[in-house]
């Protein structure tokens, strides 16, 4: 009889136990953004790199967008770094400072025909684990559109950049300095495919810029300019 009574006085307990218990948890706010919408984080995540081009990516299409900014200016590989020393010692610094000048040009021509390319490939993405990117680090969209896009963007943008070298004249730039080059006593000659150098070097511009307006959106709520922006990026605030 009283092995009855304990028993039921320890499912009572536990009953009431988990009521109030229930209670509590009820009374724990839902609203964390834990539970966002991936596919809103998606949206915002898109938007935020559809900024980026068209606020930081299209400075680099003005005249000096590369030549004047040290964050993407395109620099010699390091196969021609003789080849530019060469010239300098020799008297032809010009020369070899209208090389470089006219790689950048090259590079501010293409990114200008190739802009709706990187529009087109932003709306096309697809983030398959969109909270983790919204609160990782700074660059983390615009990491994850390289690593998705980098291989078909190069393919579209390698001929862009083809048709730029010969529309700025830096083709001819180029051939005048390798023959240049080629002719002095003892050096070893050199045939450098400057296309796919200043392909490559044009994409890592064009992410980098994108990085910058990213990071700024993540960092400065008053870059936040659209509803969607604030309401996504808030979560990693």
């Amino acid at each position: 009889m009283y092995l009855k009574k304990f028993i039921l006085f320890i499912s009572v307990f536990t009953l009431v136990s988990c009521a109030e218990l229930q209670q509590v948890v009820n009374t724990l706010p839902t609203d964390t953004g834990i539970g966002m919408d991936p596919q809103l984080i998606g949206n915002g995540l898109r938007e935020a790199l559809d900024k980026g081009i068209d606020k930081q990516v299209t400075k680099l299409t003005n005249k000096d967008g590369f030549y004047k900014n040290q964050l993407v200016k395109i620099m010699l590989p390091s196969e021609l770094q003789k080849v530019d020393q060469t010239l300098r010692d020799i008297g032809l610094g010009s020369l070899a400072d209208e090389g470089i000048k006219a790689l950048n040009r090259a590079a501010e021509d293409a990114v200008k025909e190739a802009t709706p390319i990187f529009v087109s490939a932003v709306k096309q993405i697809t983030f398959t684990d969109a909270k983790n990117i919204l609160l990782g680090p700074d660059n983390a969209a615009t990491n994850y559109l390289e690593q998705r896009t980098n291989t078909a963007l190069y393919s579209k943008f390698n001929p862009v950049i083809k048709n730029s070298f010969a529309k700025v004249g830096a083709d001819q730039i180029w051939t005048n300095i390798i023959t240049r080059y080629n002719s002095v006593p003892f050096v070893t000659k050199v045939n450098p495919d400057l296309t796919d150098y200043v392909t490559n070097e044009a994409l890592k511009g064009v992410y980098t810029m994108i990085s910058v307006e990213e990071k700024d959106i993540r960092n400065n709520i008053g870059a936040r300019t659209t509803k969607l922006l604030r309401q996504v990026f808030a979560m990693q605030d």
